[in-house]
């Protein structure tokens, strides 16, 4: 199914400084709102706490509702959830408390008197603050380690450079998780790992790596960062949403770098550009068909999924987006920077 033209002859790569300087712009929204927010806003799955869902049978105010938290010497936040008439209050404290059958019944009791209004506990979730830090350890190392093994399979694929990407891969593993052991910061090890990681793509010279890494380093920095824009929580569906945006751009990628070196093959007179360029066109059909319906699929869990799923679906939607747009425009103007650099050091 095609519903771009074959003959099509978009110019992407002439367009590369202006998203370049998109892609600079969103980064820096999203770092600059991480630093008035210090930082990312943990749920509970990472900053420990006890997360109460709640459903009253009729409307009640978040007033009344902290009246009875403070009745029980509770000091928490209290949000609506769901839908708006769905009479549900998210109450997040950041004490981790006993939540047995006995606090239950208690805090329902405590909630009717100060609400007037009967209350139905529908959910109680507690987790104590160093499964929390736990927790967040090892979702930064689920997506450096996801990075690193598909820095070793596109090494592999496009460059036949399988032992060099192995060795490499596994030396940084070696150092971090040595690292790790010695208790240095682990978002720091994890930093200082993937700027080591791009050195040594540079170095090695392993382009299509490289290219691939740095738009999946963007897709999930840009995304982190209209998080903290919007304000939303950090839990572990959107650690899921995050490694689900990584595979998601990488495919997209992969895409438009064998048509890349396809022709390569074919158009050798022609310069790295306009080559690029041609496989990109080439490719635009199966990309936006892709893109399309992913999503239409997160859009409708978005809108229908309910509060549960809500953020996830909201994490996906933005990394569709970006990470589409990430696979034109900055994994293969990678390779053009490449090119040029190489021109340089020639000449």
């Amino acid at each position: 199914m095609q519903f771009i033209k074959p003959d099509v002859n978009i110019n992407f790569i002439g367009k590369r400084k202006i998203a370049f300087i998109v892609s600079i712009l969103l980064i820096l929204a999203g770092f600059v709102s991480l630093i008035v927010h210090k930082g990312p806003r943990y749920g509970i799955d990472f900053a420990g706490g006890t997360l109460i869902q709640i459903k009253f049978t009729e409307p009640v105010k978040i007033k009344s509702i902290k009246s009875g938290l403070n009745a029980l010497e509770m000091e928490g936040s209290v949000q609506t959830f769901g839908e708006h008439d769905a009479n549900e209050y998210l109450i997040r404290t950041e004490k981790s408390i006993a939540t047995d059958q006995e606090f239950s019944s208690t805090l329902e009791n405590a909630l009717k008197t100060s609400a007037g209004s009967a209350v139905e506990i529908r959910r109680i979730e507690m987790v104590g603050p160093q499964v929390g830090k736990d927790l967040q350890e090892k979702a930064l190392f689920a997506m450096f380690y996801a990075l690193l093994f598909i820095t070793i399979y596109i090494s592999g694929r496009f460059e036949l450079k399988w032992t060099l990407s192995i060795v490499m891969a596994a030396a940084l593993m070696g150092a971090v998780y040595i690292f790790s052991m010695l208790n240095v910061s682990i978002p720091f090890l994890i930093g200082t790992a993937l700027v080591v990681s791009l050195v040594l793509f540079w170095f090695l010279e392993l382009k299509y790596a490289m290219g691939a890494i740095v738009a999946l380093i963007h897709d999930v920095t840009i995304t982190v960062g209209i998080f903290s824009i919007f304000d939303k929580e950090f839990t572990l569906p959107i650690i899921a949403a995050l490694l689900t945006i990584i595979g998601y751009s990488l495919n997209d990628t992969i895409i438009v770098f064998d048509r890349i070196r396809e022709n390569l093959k074919k158009y050798h007179k022609l310069e790295l550009a306009a080559v690029i360029n041609k496989s990109i066109n080439e490719t635009l059909s199966r990309t936006l068909l892709t893109s399309l319906t992913t999503f239409i699929v997160v859009l409708a869990l978005f809108i229908l999924g309910g509060g549960i799923i809500h953020d996830f679906a909201f994490a996906m939607i933005v990394g569709v987006l970006i990470g589409t747009y990430s696979s034109i425009y900055v994994a293969s103007p990678i390779l053009i920077a490449w090119q040029e650099h190489g021109k340089k050091k020639r000449g």
